[in-house]
C-alpha cells in the first residue's frame, strides 16, 4: 500500500512537451500516426510569416535526402491554420500541422515484441505501462518536426529584430573530426553549409565523413557523431543567474533532441587543461567605445548571460540505435531473444540534426530575448552600462 497522500489543490505540469516561458511551444504527434507539427504560443504580432518561411528548415530536416539518411518519403509539407492573418502573425497560438504519408507499421512488428536495444521502447513502457510501437511514437525524431517549424519562426525574429544568426553544422562523424579552427566563424554561411549532403561546410573532411557512414551503412550498422552551432550577433544580457543560465538553457534544450550524449560550450572539457591565465578571456575596448574580449573561450556567456561575442556549443550524437545487425534482448513478456531490427532509419543522424539543433538555440534566444525585455526594458535603461537593441525595422528600446 501506497501511504503518500496527494493535496488536490497541487496542479502538476508534468507533460514534458512544452518549452518556454515568454515564447512557449507545444509539440505534438507521433511517428506513424496522422501526423505531427506544434502550437506556437507568444509569438509578438505584426511578424511577416508563411508556411514557406518554415518549409525551407523543414526540407533540411526531412528524410530520405541523401543515400546517408533514411529512405522514408515524406514531403514534410507544412499548413499553418492560425496565428497569421493576411501574411502577418497576429499575437494569437499559431498551430503548424504536417501530416505522415509514408507510414510502415509492418515493418514494426518484431520491434512491438522485442525491445530495441539503447531504445526508448524498454523506458516508455516503465514510465506509461503502454507506448505506441510504430515508430516509436514521441520517441521518433519525427516529434522534432514541430521545434524545427517553431525555429523557423524563432530564426526569423532573431534575423528580423536583433540581426542575430544561428548557424550549425557537422563537426564530426565517428573517427572522422575536424579540426579546430577550420571553419570560420566569423563568415560562415548557410551555403557551405548545405554544399554537402553531410552539412560539414569542409569539402575535403565533408568527404571523409560521407565515406565513414557509407561504410557502417552497407554492414546494416551506424555510427555517432558532433553537431557544432554558433550564434553570431547575439544581444548581450541574456539569460539569468542563477539557475536560467543561458547556458544551462541551451544544454536543456539541445539535450531534449533524440539521440545526444554530450553538450560542451565554449573551451568545453578542454578547458580544464589550462591555467586561468591560460583561460581567461582579457577585455578590450574598441575604437567605438563597445568592451570586446580577445579570445572566446567562455564561448560568448559569462556568469550565465550573453557577452556580445559568438556563442559557440557542441552536441554529440550517439549512433542510431536502430539498426539491422542482429543484437540480443528480450521481450515485452520478459523472455531472453535476439532481434534484427527493420524499418528505414538513419544510419547517422547528425547531418539531419543540424536544423534541429538551430531550431531549438534559436527558442532558447528568442525566450531569453523577450524575458530580457520583460524585465530590463521597462524603464529607461542605464546607458553607461547597458546597450538599447537596435536594427533596422525597430527603433531603439530605450526610445
Amino acid at each position: 500500500m501506497n501511504n503518500l497522500s496527494f493535496n488536490s489543490n497541487i496542479e502538476v505540469n508534468a507533460a514534458g512537451s512544452i518549452y518556454g516561458n515568454h515564447f512557449r511551444v507545444s509539440t505534438f504527434g507521433e511517428s506513424h500516426g496522422g501526423g505531427v507539427g506544434c502550437i506556437i504560443d507568444g509569438c509578438p504580432p505584426r511578424l511577416p510569416l508563411s508556411e514557406a518561411d518554415m518549409q525551407v528548415d523543414l526540407d533540411r530536416r526531412r528524410p530520405g535526402q541523401s543515400r546517408i539518411t533514411t529512405p522514408r518519403k515524406e514531403t514534410d509539407t507544412c499548413t499553418i491554420s492560425s496565428g497569421v492573418a493576411e501574411g502577418f502573425t497576429t499575437g494569437t497560438p499559431i498551430h503548424v500541422f504536417v501530416p505522415n504519408t509514408d507510414q510502415r507499421g509492418h515493418d514494426y512488428k518484431e520491434m512491438s515484441l522485442a525491445y530495441r536495444p539503447s531504445h526508448a521502447d524498454a523506458t516508455y513502457d516503465m514510465k506509461y505501462g503502454v507506448r505506441s510501437v510504430q515508430g516509436g511514437g514521441r520517441s521518433s525524431a519525427r516529434e522534432t518536426i514541430g521545434r524545427v517549424a517553431a525555429g523557423a519562426v524563432a530564426k526569423k525574429i532573431l534575423k528580423q529584430f536583433a540581426g542575430t544568426e544561428v548557424f550549425a553544422y557537422v563537426s564530426q562523424v565517428h573517427k572522422v573530426v575536424l579540426p579546430e579552427g577550420v571553419v570560420d566563424h566569423e563568415s560562415l554561411t548557410l551555403d557551405q553549409i548545405e554544399s554537402n549532403i553531410v552539412r560539414c561546410p569542409d569539402p575535403e573532411y565533408a568527404e571523409k565523413m560521407i565515406a565513414a557512414i557509407d561504410a557502417v551503412r552497407v554492414k546494416g550498422d551506424s555510427v555517432g557523431g558532433v553537431v557544432t552551432c554558433i550564434v553570431r550577433n547575439a544581444p548581450r544580457g541574456l539569460g539569468s543567474p542563477v539557475f536560467d543560465k543561458l547556458e544551462a538553457e541551451l544544454a536543456k534544450a539541445a539535450m531534449s533532441l533524440p539521440a545526444t550524449k554530450g553538450f560542451e560550450f565554449g573551451s568545453g572539457f578542454a578547458g580544464t587543461y589550462l591555467t586561468g591565465s591560460e583561460h581567461n578571456d582579457e577585455f578590450y575596448m574598441t575604437e567605438d567605445g563597445k568592451i570586446r574580449t580577445r579570445t572566446n573561450r567562455s564561448g560568448g556567456i559569462q556568469g550565465g548571460i550573453s557577452n556580445g561575442e559568438i556563442i559557440h556549443m557542441r552536441i554529440g550524437f550517439k549512433p542510431t540505435s536502430t539498426i539491422t545487425k542482429k543484437q540480443n534482448t528480450v521481450t515485452r513478456d520478459k523472455h531472453e531473444t535476439e532481434l534484427i531490427a527493420r524499418g528505414r532509419h538513419d544510419p547517422c543522424v547528425v547531418p539531419r540534426a543540424v536544423p534541429m539543433v538551430e531550431a531549438m538555440v534559436a527558442l532558447v534566444l528568442v525566450d531569453q530575448l523577450m524575458a530580457q525585455f520583460a524585465q530590463n526594458y521597462m524603464f529607461p535603461i542605464n546607458q553607461e552600462l547597458q546597450e538599447s537593441f537596435e536594427s533596422p525595422n525597430h527603433a531603439p528600446a530605450n526610445v
